[in-house]
């Protein structure tokens, strides 16, 4: 339900933002502790649940869980994330031990996790570890060498850098790898940060350009010429964001799919040699790809011709420190916190070492972290359990198709072929991930860093021209989310969300309906969201739909964006509604299907009022504690700009004012704020 769909699997890991020690002490968990996935105490029982459902099921969970100084925002998944990583954290201190009879892949975590907690080994590093990159850039003569160096280092590193360069399914014939160059090359979160004239905008602008030029500060340059460099990475990168789509542009799939041939690209950016970039970014054989943005690489290739050598060499160092600065020195880390974490996000305090090298594992061994993970903590009970929700899901999605007075014979017919060919993946993937070719060091932890990114990117790359591997994830076992993939046609469900108090096995059905079943709803739904429905059976991009039946959808569509567009994300700052609509229409249609579904799972059976609620009331109370949160107002006014999602609060309250069983359950009257007269309607 949190994040989803499609992601361009890009060359390499994207290196994540840094975060340092402080935070919270805590210590290794020996078992992940239980919370109810229906929690009276998480309860404010003074507000109506008419008028505030959310508060109603959250205000507790809100009043005694303050956002800790180490996050963003504080909630029911932020902080079972949390508790599964102290789980690993014992995990990899037990496969960190020294211990010759360990299997390779325990070691591998192990050692990865023993380098990345040696502080002392990075901090006496410095900046060391940049110098043979630093050293290249410096060594270009040329704009026109910039393409050897960039595929080489998208070869070793990932990243954003100018641009993204990857391998993902061929929209229009998914069953095919094609290559993908995506627009990139910014360092702040979002184009819209560059072009929008408002004051928050503008100050904004004002203390990334300062962030900047200290960063190149801490790379060795005197404050002027830092200060010079950083006004050049500025209006480099303005130039780029001016030429990208905006978020809500890109979620229609046609207009980021031009599928063209390597020498056409060329003809496109004469200033930037592909042959040259392919063959050291490992990728000499691909004779296509999928541009996404062809706009923003003309505007590129105009500013290779226009900037200086010098201006794009300072460019070029400064993404090599912001890409590099988690996994460095002190001074680096607390710099990009200072302004990614703090400034952006309002976060107090970085986070401690042992969370970020968890994370690192969990990114770059994470099938080897997670086949341990799902040893100790997945049963096969749970994940039969799940999957006969989704099949009574999947059932009652299948009556609501048939049932629909506003769709045709026609697409009735094709929707229904879509729904059936939908993969179910839970768990953990059905093959391990083999690591066997990955060297990992107990004593060179940004070597790790680099041959992992590396093993990745040639991993990634090795696919373009071969059949499609149906059964791979995108997301590792011990997390905390799951998603829905429209050219696979599959929803993904890892074992670390199928845990309590997000899938409690203790508890009745109607809270597990509510909160699981209404993930697992929201998740198909988004095959038949505004930008899923565009995508057929097989998971190609093709238009299955009477013209009728298209405008009928939109038409009813709108009423949910027309909703959303209303409510207020932090002081004037209202949803983007255009932007969530895919994920404001999986939330709506997801527990529609769960209510349903549940209706099925319970029929015959005599239902008990626990808690003072009713078996339906337990329903949407368990729908709504879900997701109890607390968020930083920097966070949301971000979120605002990049995050597809609604806030909280919306989630539940904006779907069950379209629900008469929510009216009918708690009994609400006419005139009460989440009793809308005109509910939306679409699945």
């Amino acid at each position: 339900m949190p994040m989803r769909s499609r992601v361009l699997v890009v060359m390499a890991v994207v290196l994540t933002a840094a975060t340092a020690a402080g935070a919270q002490e805590k210590r290794p968990l020996a078992f992940l502790p239980y919370t109810p996935s229906l929690d009276p105490s998480a309860m404010d029982r003074s507000v109506s649940p008419c008028e505030d459902l959310y508060s109603f099921s959250c205000g507790g969970w809100m009043k005694n869980n303050p956002i800790p100084p180490d996050q963003p925002r504080w909630s029911v998944y932020g902080k079972l994330a949390d508790e599964n990583q102290q789980y690993l954290w014992g995990i990899l201190e037990e496969a960190a031990a020294p211990d010759p009879s360990r299997p390779a892949p325990r070691k591998k975590i192990g050692d990865y996790f023993a380098a990345c907690m040696d502080e002392a080994a990075v901090e006496k590093a410095g900046a060391s570890a940049l110098g043979p990159d630093l050293e290249a850039v410096g060594s270009l003569r040329s704009v026109d060498r910039i393409a050897d160096f960039l595929g080489a280092q998208h070869l070793r590193s990932g990243g954003g850098m100018m641009f993204g360069f990857g391998a993902d399914q061929d929209p229009k014939d998914s069953e095919r790898v094609i290559a993908w160059a995506v627009a990139g090359g910014l360092g702040l979160p979002d184009r819209d940060y560059y072009v929008k004239d408002d004051a928050k905008s503008k100050e904004t602008r004002e203390r990334y350009e300062a962030h900047v030029a200290r960063m190149l500060g801490l790379l060795g340059d005197s404050p002027q010429v830092a200060k010079r460099g950083a006004a050049a990475v500025m209006r480099i990168e303005t130039a780029l964001a001016e030429a990208s789509l905006t978020r809500v542009e890109k979620r229609d799939p046609y207009k980021i799919y031009h599928k063209m041939s390597v020498a056409k690209l060329q003809e496109l950016t004469p200033a930037f040699s592909w042959r040259r970039y392919l063959r050291a970014a490992g990728a000499s054989s691909v004779r296509e790809l999928n541009v996404t943005e062809p706009a923003f690489f003309k505007e590129l290739d105009t500013r290779l011709r226009a900037e200086s050598l010098a201006d794009w060499k300072t460019y070029l160092r400064w993404h090599l420190a912001r890409e590099r600065a988690p996994y460095l020195s002190s001074a680096f880390v607390k710099e990009n916190f200072d302004f990614y974490r703090g400034y952006l996000r309002g976060v107090k305090a970085t986070q401690p070492r042992w969370k970020r090298c968890v994370g690192w594992v969990d990114r770059d061994l994470g099938e080897a972290l997670g086949q341990v993970f799902v040893e100790k903590t997945f049963d096969p009970e749970t994940k039969a359990r799940t999957l006969d929700m989704v099949r009574r899901i999947e059932t009652a999605m299948e009556a609501r198709i048939r049932s629909l007075g506003w769709m045709g014979d026609a697409t009735k017919a094709k929707a229904l072929d879509k729904l059936r060919a939908v993969r179910n993946k839970i768990g953990y993937p059905d093959r391990w991930r083999d690591y066997g070719k990955l060297e990992i060091r107990r004593d060179d932890f940004l070597g790790n860093v680099r041959r992992a990114a590396e093993f990745e990117s040639r991993r990634q790359l090795g696919k373009i021209g071969k059949p499609v591997d149906r059964d791979e994830w995108g997301m590792t076992p011990p997390t905390v989310n799951a998603y829905y993939n429209p050219s696979m046609n599959d929803i993904n469900f890892p074992a670390g969300v199928l845990q309590p108090p997000l899938f409690d096995p203790k508890l009745d059905d109607a809270p597990n309906y509510g909160n699981t079943g209404a993930t697992i709803g929201h998740e198909l739904i988004h095959g038949f969201d505004d930008e899923g429905r565009q995508f057929d059976a097989r998971g190609n991009l093709t238009d299955w739909w009477t013209e009728a039946d298209g405008k009928e959808f939109e038409k009813r569509a709108s009423c949910i964006a027309d909703q959303y567009a209303q409510y207020v994300v932090v002081d004037d700052v209202k949803i983007n509604s255009r932007l969530t609509l895919g994920e404001d229409v999986a939330d709506l249609g997801g527990t529609i299907l769960a209510w349903e579904a549940w209706r099925s799972a319970v029929a015959g059976k005599t239902l008990e009022t626990r808690d003072g609620l009713t078996p339906e009331q337990r329903f949407f109370v368990g729908y709504a504690q879900w997701v109890c949160e607390n968020d930083r107002d920097e966070n949301l006014r971000l979120n605002a700009v990049t995050n597809p999602h609604s806030p909280g609060k919306y989630r539940i309250n904006g779907v069950v004012a379209n629900m008469p069983e929510f009216r009918e359950a708690f009994a609400c009257r006419p005139g009460q704020a989440l009793v809308r007269e005109d509910v939306c309607k679409i699945w």
